[in-house]
């Protein structure tokens, strides 16, 4: 049995209070909170072992390099890649939609190529790919989603012929938490000689992930959506693509040799990884994933879709209660509106109460123009959330509404 409690006590922001009240942490979808022991081990090589990597021949060097690379090895473990080279260190799955847009496009993408990306996508996946459009002359269409928040497949098969050289989807919607059938998106993508970029940055915390099972060519996450740090994320590629592709940042440590007349470059995955990277982040993505695997995933998943499941029936009983995205398979977020308030009131006011949720346009402003709406409320859940959080939502909701005169 999965023991949230005990999880619990791994999390010491979680017994924070706000404005007197117990904190419940409801936007795990923005950043999850970071256990003791990832804390820990940052400190523990900020105090003792702090030393820049791969450049030294000093101990403390040597020690920050190989807990450098035993992340890396964790993170192939974890994803279940075939090999340590196809795992590239970003700054998050922003920095390493941009990679994947500049390099593979500066190398596989011409005049009249088409990208195929999804109505539902998070900003970071379309605009990249418009910005490469605009430089190379290709186009960019979009698969569009049902109200309930479920991809069109048969608009999917429609748009997707052999002129289309790269797909880019969201594993799990940011804002409606589908889970979108991605390996039957590989599938057919790659029998039109298409490649796909998996967006994972929703799905890593909550999905066991197997890029070698899906097949997807390259595949993006954050470490701060998987209680690890900020400002360190994971680009998985298939070696032989990654091995054609050009670098997209140029400087230390992805060099081999530096003539004026002509440089070489490194090999992978360091070809990718220019200049100082965060290393000691890094060792603290490495440290969450273990966490996450200690506790197991699988059983991780099925304790937060008991969670979610109980979640969308409590929330449903909330007067003026519109649920944005109701799809057969929904991972852990519910996004929603209260009648007519303002979702900026309505997060407010729950914060008065010490909830912490989303609002806005949830860095996806073409899903919310799909609903007719500027904004919505989130509110995402994450392996320590309990049902006695979602009731205090609810109640808080109930609270906003009867303050709005709805009954």
């Amino acid at each position: 049995m999965f023991d949230v409690e005990k999880v619990r006590e791994d999390f010491p922001i979680l017994q924070e209070t706000v404005y007197g009240k117990r904190l419940v942490y409801l936007d795990n979808g923005a950043t999850t909170q970071r256990p003791r022991r990832v804390i820990e081990k940052m400190d523990e090589y900020y105090y003792r072992y702090n030393s820049n990597v791969h450049r030294g021949v000093h101990y403390l060097s040597n020690r920050c390099t190989d807990a450098n690379e035993e992340a890396r090895a964790i993170v192939r473990r974890f994803i279940h890649a075939a090999s340590d080279k196809e795992i590239i260190f970003t700054r998050g799955t922003t920095e390493g939609m941009n990679l994947v847009a500049y390099s593979f496009g500066e190398a596989f993408i011409g005049q009249g190529d088409e990208i195929l990306v999804t109505e539902m996508e998070h900003h970071a996946d379309i605009v990249p790919w418009q910005m490469l459009c605009e430089r190379k002359g290709a186009v960019l269409k979009v698969v569009p989603f049902r109200d309930n928040g479920e991809l069109d497949m048969e608009a999917f098969d429609h748009l997707l012929t052999e002129r289309v050289k790269m797909v880019g989807v969201a594993y799990v919607s940011n804002v409606l938490g589908t889970v979108n059938p991605v390996a039957e998106i590989i599938a057919k993508a790659h029998a039109v000689g298409a490649k796909v970029v998996v967006d994972g940055a929703q799905a890593i915390q909550h999905i066991p992930v197997d890029v070698q099972a899906l097949d997807c060519d390259f595949f993006v996450f954050s470490g701060h959506k998987i209680y690890g740090p900020t400002g360190v994320g994971v680009l998985y590629g298939k070696e032989h693509l990654l091995e054609k592709m050009p670098p997209w940042q140029g400087g230390g440590e992805m060099i081999k040799e530096v003539r004026f007349e002509k440089t070489t470059y490194n090999e992978l995955p360091f070809k990718f990884e220019a200049g100082t990277p965060d290393f000691i982040g890094i060792i603290g993505l490495g440290e969450a994933l273990k966490y996450v695997e200690d506790l197991g995933l699988r059983e991780i998943a099925a304790y937060e879709h008991g969670l979610l499941e109980y979640a969308m029936e409590r929330v449903r009983e909330v007067p003026g209660m519109r649920i944005f995205g109701e799809a057969a398979m929904k991972s852990s977020v519910i996004s929603f509106a209260l009648g007519d308030i303002h979702h900026s009131d309505t997060g407010i006011l729950l914060d008065k109460q010490g909830i912490a949720v989303r609002t806005g346009q949830l860095c996806a402003e073409p899903t919310m123009r799909h609903y007719g709406v500027t904004g919505m409320v989130r509110a995402s859940l994450a392996m320590y959330n309990t049902r006695e959080e979602i009731d205090l939502l609810c109640e808080g909701l109930h609270k906003v509404a009867k303050m709005f005169g709805m009954k």
